[in-house]
Parts: structure tokens; sequence; C-alpha cells
């Protein structure tokens, strides 16, 4: 059975830092591409960042130098390292796991709010 379980997202000050973990387990981890997606209330759900396999990262523009993403293979865990936070970062994020085949696995999802 697949899981992907999400962990350190919370309440932060306008530029401030948070890192979220996703920890996966029942998969291959490191044959699957990997990614964080978030979605604010009233909005699709949108790519934040992926990793594949080889290492290779791919970020959306409205966090481009300010996230990074990376996996260790070793502890079958995909972080996100989020920095300057801004308010309009205020999203539950969602871990994604793809296999080779193209199939889909989402975490749960974790709360990050940033507010003054």
């Amino acid at each position: 059975q697949v899981q992907l379980v999400e962990s350190g997202g919370g309440l932060v000050q306008p530029g401030g830092s948070l890192r979220l973990s996703c920890a996966a387990s029942g998969i291959f981890f490191r044959f699957y591409d990997m990614g964080w997606y978030r979605q604010a209330p009233g909005k699709q759900r949108e790519l934040v960042a992926t990793i594949t396999s080889g290492g290779r990262t791919n970020y959306a523009d409205s966090v481009k130098g300010r996230f990074t993403i990376s996996r260790d293979n070793a502890k079958n865990t995909v972080y996100l390292q989020m920095n300057s936070l801004k308010p309009e970062d205020t999203a539950v994020y969602y871990c994604n796991a793809k296999s080779p085949g193209n199939n889909d696995f989402w975490g749960q999802g974790t709360q990050v709010t940033v507010s003054s």
C-alpha cells in the first residue's frame, strides 16, 4: 500500500522559512519522480516543484529562487525548503509520487499559512 505522509507545515510570518517533508512507503522510491503541489482556497491545485528520479529539478516561476526541492533516497523522503515566504504562498501543500508507468499517488496535504 502506497503512503505519502507530509509534515512540516504551519503558521509563519512573511519572510520566514519552513521545510516540508514527505515520507514515502510502499513504493520503490528511487525510481519515482517526486513533486510538491499546492492548492489555495478557491483555486486549482498547481505545481510547485518536481524532482526526477535522476535528480533533475523544475520549479514554478512563482517560487524560483525561494524554494528548493531535494530528495534522500536512503530515507525515502522528499523535502521542500521554503524561504522568503509570502502571504500568497498560503495553501495546502501536497506531495506527489509518479511511477515510471505514470501512475500518480498523493499525500493527504499539509497546511502552510503565511501571515503576520
